[in-house]
């Protein structure tokens, strides 16, 4: 089986550099698998969550608008769930540390997503309610966030993201 460098030389997706991969990848799936893990913690209908996301710009009025609503949430989901991912994937494609143990950088990305989602973000943000501080809820969520981190983390490696800085290193 050919390494990740060699594949991006061939055509379609893989001729897209590593970096871009990584995000696109890890953020899309990430982002999406986060609407539904939502949907579960909560038993909410998707609709409900998108609309909860939008509530961040759009206050308590997203519940009451309806596609464009939900477009917004969905919009906005992936925006930061691009972001997020492109965070990690620049931080791995420089730290090496990232690189060799993606699995534990994904987890500890995780934590660090629903620290700052939760007690940052989310209370800044227009929306109507807060995280909710009952305990199953704050281990479901923190799960939920450590599954997300260990996608981008895992997106990150496939993609190759820094294979060259490995191949300069002695051991890499």
């Amino acid at each position: 089986m050919s390494n990740p460098a060699e594949r991006s030389s061939r055509g379609g997706v893989e001729r897209l550099p590593a970096l871009l991969r990584a995000v696109l990848s890890g953020g899309l799936i990430a982002g999406t698998l986060d609407i539904g893990s939502a949907c579960l913690i909560n038993s909410l209908p998707p609709r409900v969550i998108l609309k909860s996301i939008a509530s961040g710009v759009l206050g308590a009025a997203s519940f009451h608008d309806g596609l464009r609503a939900d477009l917004a949430g969905l919009g906005l989901q992936w925006a930061m769930s691009l972001l997020i991912a492109a965070i990690y994937a620049v931080a791995a494609s420089r730290c090496a540390a990232l690189r060799r143990r993606s699995i534990l950088g994904g987890i500890a990305y995780g934590v660090l997503i629903f620290l700052i989602m939760n007690y940052v973000v989310v209370p800044l943000s227009a929306a109507p309610f807060h995280p909710s501080m009952q305990p199953m809820k704050v281990v479901e969520n923190l799960l939920a966030m450590v599954l997300f981190g260990l996608i981008v983390a895992a997106a990150t490696q496939f993609a190759g993201v820094g294979i060259a800085a490995r191949r300069a290193t002695p051991g890499g």
